[in-house]
């Protein structure tokens, strides 16, 4: 089996989404590109953005607040409820989309050669907030974070 560069994006049932990704690099340094706010802001949001964190607390029970600049404002925010290694579950929600949080799980797998399978299972409120993200290309979205992602895990690997 070949490396996986790109971000798969498969619909599970009428509200989950599963995204999967394999990164150059071990899964507690992956994860802790999730958790460490001076690294997330260096990959989250398309290219050329900044990102203003107003809080960021990656532990189990903690939260996060940010706003994404990129030609305006979009503020996210939500609440840890399990950061462990090898896991993460949060929810989410975005300032532009109706107040029904989304679940995420994150799972970081080890791969052969220090390398890193991502697995996020994105599960929606309901049908139809699952078919807004999918109509919004937040698959591309997506893959522009992990290609900036892709960016940070080099560099700290030197």
């Amino acid at each position: 089996m070949g490396r996986m560069t790109e971000t798969t994006h498969d619909r599970v049932g009428e509200q989950s989404i599963v995204h999967r990704r394999e990164f150059d690099a071990p899964p507690f340094v992956v994860q802790r590109a999730f958790t460490t706010a001076e690294l997330f802001a260096q990959w989250m949001g398309p290219r050329g953005s900044t990102m203003r964190i107003q809080h960021f607390d990656a532990r189990t029970g903690g939260s996060f607040d940010y706003v994404v600049e990129a030609g305006g404002d979009w503020r996210f925010w939500g609440s840890y409820h399990e950061v462990v290694a090898g896991r993460i579950v949060h929810t989410w929600e975005f300032q532009e989309e109706p107040a029904h949080p989304t679940l995420e799980v994150l799972e970081f797998r080890e791969l052969p050669g220090g390398r890193t399978a991502l697995e996020v299972t994105s599960t929606y409120a309901s049908k139809a907030d699952c078919d807004a993200m999918v109509a919004s290309g937040i698959d591309s979205g997506m893959d522009g974070d992990f290609e900036r992602l892709d960016e940070v895990l080099a560099r700290l690997a030197h």
